[in-house]
């Protein structure tokens, strides 16, 4: 299974997908490969822009993407995929849309027959077991809050250490405190904007100048860096 879960897409004053994309290439490898686009955490825009707008940095990196809303049939479009990306946006959306199509389970045999899977914001989320760690707003029904549940524990993208000056609502570690209160056996990693989770040979890592938060009930949060292990992680 080769995995790369990234916290955002873009850093302020950067070009979309642009602090990622020597990663990108990096972990798809030299071969020319043309990955299939996921695009259905797309709200206020439509899948032609978003296609277009991802496929602009791939080309870049020597790799090309299709969205998967141009095939008549989704789920043999991922059974043909050499690569599957999927972007972010609401991952309510998304996992709704996954699910009217029919697509975790045939996307997870995919991901664990070994293509690669690259995933940012909502596309990282639904790499957990389930939703349920998102920041984003409800605005549908997902017709359940499982996901593809390829990695054991959940992430928690645009992971911020203190509120904006003047909010006086909790902070995003009181709510994952909530969360990890009532799901006492499971990790939550908070990821930090301009970090990712790569994994691969077995093997999980941190990318990115930042350190990633780890949360689990009976614990104190802590910090882990580049340098660490965080193989304890995909220990099931």
């Amino acid at each position: 299974m080769k995995l790369l879960l990234i916290s955002n897409s873009t850093m302020p004053g950067e070009a979309y997908l642009d602090y990622p994309k020597q990663e990108i290439k990096e972990f798809l490898g030299e071969k020319k490969l043309h990955a299939l686009f996921i695009p259905y955490a797309a709200v206020t825009f439509s899948y032609d822009e978003y296609e277009a707008k991802v496929e602009e940095r791939f080309s870049e990196i020597g790799h090309y993407i299709t969205s998967i809303h141009h095939f008549p049939d989704p789920v043999k479009a991922v059974g043909e995929a050499e690569a599957i990306v999927t972007g972010g946006g609401n991952t309510w959306q998304l996992v709704r849309s996954l699910n009217d199509n029919h697509l975790m389970e045939a996307i997870r045999k995919k991901i664990l027959d070994g293509i690669p899977y690259i995933g940012w914001s909502a596309g990282s989320n639904v790499a957990c077991p389930t939703l349920r760690t998102t920041n984003d707003m409800p605005i549908t029904d997902p017709k359940g809050f499982d996901c593809l549940n390829l990695i054991p524990f959940q992430i928690n993208p645009h992971y911020l250490d203190i509120n904006p000056q003047g909010h006086g609502g909790e902070t995003r570690e009181q709510r994952i405190l909530e969360f990890t209160e009532v799901n006492p056996e499971i990790f939550v990693v908070g990821l930090r904007e301009g970090t990712m989770l790569k994994y691969e040979n077995d093997n999980l890592s941190l990318i990115g100048r930042h350190t990633a938060r780890i949360f689990k009930k009976g614990s104190n949060p802590f910090e882990l860096s580049e340098k660490d292990d965080f193989n304890f992680l995909v220990s099931r």
